[in-house]
C-alpha cells in the first residue's frame, strides 16, 4: 500500500475517510494491522466537538486489537503475527484522544513499544477474535469497579445500559456480586442488561425506589427506609441521572461517576453531608487491561452480547449514524480490513 483509508475528524460533525502515508515503523515502534476498532461515545463526542488537534484534522478510534505487522528493531516484546491489544493512552500516544494516530484504519503505527511495553497487550490465540475490541471499554468498568473497592458483598446499581454500563455489569458478576440492578430508559438495552443477569428497571418507572427496596432490602435514615444499595454508578452522563441518584442514595453509600458530563450539576452539600454519601469520580483506565484480559481468559464471561451491529471500514460513516440510535445501537464494530 502507497496510502492507507484513515478516519478523521476535520470540524464540527465532519467525518471523512481520507487517504494517509501508509504508517513507517521506526525502530522503537510497531505497526499494527487492524482487526477490529469499536465506537466509544467519546468518538461521537468529538465529532460534535471537532478537531482537538486545532487546524489539522484529528484521527479516531482507540477501542481495538489486531496483529502485529511490523515491530521495529528495538522492540522485543511482541513480533510479527502476535494477535494483540492496543492500549491507546500508554506511552503518551493517545491514539484516537488527540494524537498523531487513530485506530479507524488498517495499518497503525503505535509509537515507542521499546521504551513501553504496555503499548501493546497480548492476546491468547484461544480468546475468541470478538473479545479484542471490547478489553478498551470494559478496562473503563474494571477501573470503576477498583475505584470503588467493589466486593461480592456490594449492592449494587447501575444507570445506563450502554457499552460502559454493560461492561461494568460484565466485570461485576464476574466479581461474584448478585442481584446487580440496571436503570435505563431505553427497552432494548434493559433487554440486553437483564439476558446478561441483571435485574432491569426503566428510570422512569414511578415505583423505581420501591422496587430497589424490594432487591436491595433497606437501611433506615432518620427513620425512613432507604434503598440499602450500597454502590451507584452513573453511567449516563445526564445531569438530571446523577442529581436524583444523591437524593435516591441511602446512607453510607458510594456514588461513582463513570458516565461524561457536559454540564454542571447541582449538589444538595447537606443531604450528601447527612447520608455520608462517597462520591467517586472514575476516568477512563489506569492499569486495568491485563486484569481486563485475564478475566477474559478465565472462561467465565462472555462480553459479546453489548456488540450489536459490525459494519466495514468502507461503510464507517454508516456505523456512525447507527452509533447515533442509541434505542437500536449498543456497541458498533467496525472491521477495519474491509
Amino acid at each position: 500500500m502507497t496510502d492507507i483509508p484513515q478516519l478523521q475528524i476535520h470540524g464540527v460533525d465532519d467525518l471523512r475517510l481520507d487517504r494517509v502515508a501508509t504508517p513507517e515503523c521506526g525502530a522503537d515502534d510497531v505497526v499494527v494491522k487492524v482487526r477490529e476498532c469499536g465506537i466509544c461515545g467519546t468518538d461521537l463526542g468529538f465529532l460534535k466537538m471537532g478537531s482537538l488537534r486545532g487546524d489539522e484534522p484529528m484521527p479516531i478510534g482507540h477501542e481495538l486489537w489486531g496483529e502485529v505487522h511490523e515491530a521495529g528493531s528495538n522492540v522485543t516484546s511482541v513480533r510479527a503475527g502476535d494477535r494483540v491489544v492496543v492500549h491507546p493512552i500508554a506511552n503518551g500516544n493517545n491514539i484516537g484522544n488527540g494524537g498523531r494516530e487513530g485506530g479507524f484504519t488498517p495499518l497503525l503505527l503505535v509509537r515507542g513499544v521499546a521504551q513501553d511495553n504496555a503499548c501493546l497487550l497480548p492476546l491468547a490465540d484461544s480468546l475468541p477474535l470478538a473479545y479484542g475490541a471490547l478489553v478498551e471499554p470494559l478496562a473503563v468498568g474494571q477501573h470503576a469497579a477498583n475505584r470503588v473497592a467493589a466486593t461480592d458483598q456490594d449492592k449494587v446499581v447501575i444507570y445506563g445500559a450502554g457499552p460502559i454500563g454493560l461492561s461494568l455489569l460484565t466485570v461485576l458478576s464476574y466479581l461474584g456480586l448478585q442481584d446487580i440492578v440496571v436503570v435505563d430508559l431505553a427497552d432494548s438495552r434493559l433487554e440486553q442488561a437483564r439476558g446478561m443477569g441483571a435485574i432491569a428497571l426503566r428510570a422512569d418507572d414511578p415505583e423505581l425506589r420501591e422496587k430497589l427496596l424490594q432487591a436491595h432490602g433497606s437501611k433506615p435514615w432518620f427513620g425512613m427506609p432507604m434503598p440499602a444499595s450500597s454502590v451507584y454508578f452513573e453511567a449516563t452522563g445526564v445531569r438530571a441521572v446523577f442529581e436524583g441518584i444523591i437524593d435516591l442514595a441511602g446512607p453510607g453509600s458510594r456514588v461513582c461517576l463513570v458516565g461524561v458530563h457536559k454540564e454542571p450539576a447541582t449538589v444538595d452539600l447537606v443531604m450528601l453531608l447527612a447520608k455520608e454519601v462517597s462520591l467517586v469520580p472514575a476516568m477512563g483506565y489506569e492499569h486495568e487491561f491485563d486484569e481486563v484480559i485475564a478475566m477474559l481468559e478465565s472462561g467465565a464471561v462472555d462480553p459479546t452480547a453489548m456488540v450489536t451491529h459490525h459494519f466495514p471500514l468502507s461503510a464507517v460513516q454508516d456505523a456512525f449514524a447507527t452509533a447515533k440510535d442509541t434505542s437500536r445501537a449498543i456497541k458498533v464494530m467496525v472491521d477495519c480490513q474491509s
